[in-house]
């Protein structure tokens, strides 16, 4: 366990050191602040539009016209953009710096090693999307909110990420190359991402395994306000096989060297 909390605060401290994490964060509140700036002026022309007329303002829901595209949002951007380029240098930049023989050598376990790095990323990706809740929190000064979509989105997200990090940890376990390592992390996910599109125009048994495998129709389920365990137990899985495939590379490096 301390060789787990020694490199958990060595990533930690790599990340906070470097200007990459500082940069991601930045673009990302960015993007989410103009998004929200302007889902707020859309549903505040809407709401002056409907106080006319009582019965439309039966049809207003905040959620769905201000969080839940700000959700897609961050999901699209957070998850699928900006998670590649944060777990890009896990392990290329080890095995281009040559530290990775350190670690090989080290008396710390594999395991160890992969969870460190995996809650590193986790840390920084949950303070990035804590940073929004200022959002529903403005909100909730001047509307009334249905908060059980709010914190299912939340969940959700953190989920999703988690998931799109294991795919960054074995894909960059791959490689030294941290462009490659970014490129093919962000292929993957958009892959994965895709499919419930994909799924939509086969039909069959294949068009319901797409379906199954497209992390974007688990997330939709969260960001509806609905906790299904059939939702938490795949990507809770997709983080164990991530996390279980990159301790195998990181073992094969290790009978390679």
């Amino acid at each position: 366990m301390q060789g787990l909390l020694a490199i958990w605060g060595r990533e930690l401290r790599a990340y906070f050191v470097s200007p990459i994490f500082y940069a991601i964060s930045t673009v990302f509140i960015f993007i989410i602040s103009f998004m929200f700036y302007e889902s707020l002026k859309y549903y505040t022309q809407v709401f002056m539009q409907a106080a006319q007329y009582p019965p439309m303002m039966e049809r207003l829901n905040i959620n769905e016209m201000i969080m839940r595209p700000l959700f897609n949002t961050m999901s699209f951007v957070a998850v699928l953009i900006l998670m590649p380029m944060l777990t890009m240098r896990v392990f290329s930049e080890e095995k281009k710096t040559g530290t990775i023989e350190l670690i090989l050598t080290s008396p710390v376990k594999d395991w160890h090693v992969i969870l460190g790095k995996f809650f590193a990323a986790f840390t920084l990706f949950t303070i990035m999307i804590g940073l929004t809740i200022i959002y529903p929190l403005v909100l909730q000064l001047y509307g009334n909110p249905d908060w059980a979509p709010i914190w299912t989105g939340y969940i959700g997200l953190l989920l999703m990420g988690g998931s799109i990090i294991t795919i960054g940890l074995f894909v960059s376990s791959l490689t030294e190359n941290q462009i490659i390592a970014g490129v093919v992390c962000f292929g993957v996910a958009l892959f994965l991402w895709s499919l419930d599109f994909a799924s939509s125009t086969i039909s069959g048994q294949l068009g319901e395994v797409l379906g199954y495998l497209s992390v974007l129709r688990h997330y939709n389920t969260f960001e509806k306000g609905i906790l299904d365990s059939t939702d938490c137990l795949f990507f809770l899985s997709f983080i164990y096989f991530g996390l279980f495939i990159t301790v195998r590379s990181l073992e094969s490096t290790r009978w390679r060297s």
